[in-house]
């Protein structure tokens, strides 16, 4: 990989975890990231960060209903695929962290950056208008746990959302358990590449603490974890009674890069299946709050993307799964679950794109659920789009059938 800058840098001392950086030249946005068309209104609360305007949060969707913290900034050499190519060349050796009061507890964790599969996300900026999610990358495995990034690009500056969560088992949905954990990951690796590091905080722009682990999650969590948890601003005792929340200092870390690494030509592809086991309440077309499904059978996922030599990174993911649903019902006199019908089947599907090139940044999302034999009480579908392209192509929609 090359490592391209306007000046050079020297060594990046491993300093405390707001040590400031040198200075360096840093390439214009780019000229192409127009703000859309007004047919989506701006989210709201808008706040400063690194010097622009944007909304702390990401979405699913363009009406503003939050998902997670925007929890990091990077100005300079801040092209996302840049970012990837910088986190993508580490290997998971961190002991160089060994002693240090802030990345100490970094040492010992070894994990290394790779593509990732998840959701799409919108981001929002007043110079760029709504922007999505097209690169994504995570430490560690989809099974079963990584610290997982999404960057958004709006100008000259690039988002960041970091989480660190756990596959729930039985299912193919992750739980997110810290958000300081993996904001000071990613941090220290930028630093370990040494192109770039902290210079300052966004100050308070989130809530304090942001979502909750449900307890039953949380009790059958490892104890390493709880720990891990206490450390980003938990709860100290377990087993807990009721959800915790997940702690988090509500800033975003700023982070300049003052040079950037160039990323190789690439094919990479990963394979995961998960085996979906699990009883939950139906999701859609429901008779009531009684209903509930135990639902079984493979859920594969794969990904391909490819890096061409001018520099374009494209990816595709694909959820497919052919899944087995017993209807459950809540027996009234004992509490429990008792079938309440036949056997039926479902086919699920998901495929997520991202683009981004000199010229072009669109990530997309299409989601189906549909049982089968369609006909039949309280049977149907749900399918949802969202679609976050310049040009005014940005759209989103959730239609959801039912057969009474």
């Amino acid at each position: 990989m090359l490592v391209r800058t306007a000046t050079s840098i020297g060594a990046l001392l491993l300093v405390g975890i707001l040590a400031a950086c040198n200075d360096a030249a840093a390439p214009s946005g780019d000229p192409t990231l127009q703000a859309q068309p007004a047919d989506f209104p701006p989210p709201s609360p808008l706040v400063t960060v690194a010097g622009e305007s944007v909304w702390p949060f990401t979405g699913s969707d363009f009406a503003g209903t939050t998902v997670d913290p925007i929890n990091l900034a990077f100005t300079g050499w801040s092209d996302p695929r840049d970012l990837r190519a910088a986190l993508l060349m580490l290997d998971g050796d961190r002991s160089v962290f060994a002693g240090h009061p802030q990345l100490g507890p970094f040492a010992g964790i070894d994990c290394t950056w790779k593509d990732a599969m998840g959701d799409a996300q919108t981001a929002y900026g007043a110079t760029s208008g709504w922007v999505g999610s097209a690169i994504q990358l995570e430490c560690g495995d989809f099974d079963p746990l990584r610290v997982h990034l999404r960057f958004f690009n709006i100008g000259d500056v690039t988002l960041g959302g970091a989480h660190f969560e756990v596959l729930i088992p039985g299912t193919t949905d992750h739980q997110v358990v810290s958000w300081e954990f993996a904001e000071g990951l990613v941090v220290a690796d930028f630093i370990r590449a040494a192109i770039g590091g902290p210079v300052g905080s966004s100050g308070p722009i989130n809530p304090v603490p942001y979502r909750s682990i449900p307890a039953m999650i949380y009790n059958s969590l490892p104890d390493e974890l709880k720990f891990l948890i206490l450390a980003s601003g938990g709860v100290p005792d377990w087993p807990v009674p009721g959800d915790v929340g997940i702690g988090t200092d509500g800033a975003a870390t700023v982070v300049h890069l003052a040079a950037a690494v160039d990323g190789m030509p690439e094919i990479a592809r990963q394979r995961v299946e998960i085996q979906f086991n699990q009883v939950i309440p139906k999701p859609f077309c429901a008779s009531g709050p009684y209903d509930f499904l135990d639902v079984n059978g493979p859920v594969t996922l794969r990904q391909h993307v490819v890096v061409t030599p001018s520099g374009a990174y494209h990816s595709q993911f694909h959820a497919v799964g052919m899944l087995t649903l017993q209807p459950l019902t809540v027996d009234l006199s004992t509490g429990g679950l008792v079938p309440s019908g036949a056997p039926y089947r479902a086919h699920v599907n998901e495929h997520v794109k991202g683009i981004l090139t000199d010229r072009v940044t669109l990530a997309s999302q299409f989601v189906l659920r549909a049982e089968m034999p369609r006909k039949g009480p309280f049977r149907g579908s749900l399918r949802s789009t969202l679609n976050v392209a310049p040009g005014g192509g940005s759209h989103s929609s959730l239609t959801v059938r039912c057969d009474p």
